[in-house]
């Protein structure tokens, strides 16, 4: 038995470590600043989405604060246990 040792036909370990070994591929001059000037971009677009987002839940919780104020939406309609007295 082969007991923690790899099989002989498994032979990934060793491609990895030949591609560890080997040449490295080259790299464009300009990636760092390709990569910091995307990040730029993508943190802008995070901070204002998040800036309409709050944005816009500040106005919705404007909009409800208003509407429960004229509509008062806790208060009961007045009981109509009788019909109005007209006509008399």
């Amino acid at each position: 038995m082969n007991a923690g040792r790899e099989p002989r036909g498994d032979s990934r370990a060793e491609q990895v470590r030949r591609m560890l070994d080997g040449p490295y591929p080259v790299l464009p001059p300009d990636l760092a600043a390709r990569a910091v000037r995307r990040g730029g971009r993508r943190l802008r677009l995070r901070r204002a989405v998040h800036r309409t987002a709050g944005w816009l839940l500040g106005a919705a919780l404007a909009v409800f604060l208003v509407w429960a104020g004229i509509e008062q939406p806790w208060e009961r309609e007045p009981a109509r246990v009788t019909p109005p007295l007209e006509g008399w």
